[in-house]
């Protein structure tokens, strides 16, 4: 499995290369992206990773959308209008987004809590559009733009920011550093 690269390696502050024309469709960028899958099923905390943050300089980025929304309405426990009290767990849904660009935003911002798989246990509040569109390309090739709004617009401008070498903590205020909750062992 591969390992999340944490603050201090150098592939967080370099500027990524796009993703070679001749790699859409291959087995390397296929085994790239369940790899990424992987590492970040392995953080239930994560909502979104960058190839760099695997080690790999790429402009490439993958959304666990699973991870974004709130679960839909549990299924009824048999009593008319109870909703059940056990919870539903989605399957995985990986949007993958290779060489994305950023091609519009809101003027509007909104303040946002933040984190990051690569800044373990610091948080901050950054200063994000609230909406944005993005185009990028699937792993067949084939190009899509996509519009977000909300936590997904706040994913899209991070993952963007680690493809350019940028960290969130760069430019986030009231930084903390929460130590992590661990089981009782």
């Amino acid at each position: 499995m591969k390992e999340i690269v944490q603050d201090g390696a150098p592939v967080l502050r370099e500027v990524a290369r796009p993703v070679p024309e001749e790699t859409f469709g291959s087995a390397e960028l296929t085994t790239l992206i369940e790899d990424m899958s992987t590492a970040l099923e392995g953080e239930p905390d994560g909502v979104a990773l960058a190839a760099p943050q695997v080690g790999v300089s790429w402009r490439l980025f993958i959304v666990r959308r699973d991870r974004t929304e709130p679960p839909p309405d549990a299924p009824h426990s048999g009593a008319p209008g109870k909703p059940s009290t056990l919870p539903r767990v989605l399957d995985p849904q990986v949007g993958v987004y290779i060489n994305p660009e950023i091609t519009k935003t809101s003027r509007k911002r909104a303040k946002a809590d933040e984190g990051c798989l690569s800044v373990r246990n610091i948080y901050g509040t950054t200063n994000r559009h609230e909406r944005v569109t993005l185009t990028a390309r699937l792993a067949d090739g084939s190009r899509f733009t996509r519009g977000a709004g909300g936590l997904l617009a706040q994913i899209f401008e991070h993952e963007v920011d680690h493809l350019n070498g940028v960290l969130f903590i760069d430019g986030a205020e009231n930084l903390v550093e929460v130590p992590p909750h661990h089981e009782h062992e």
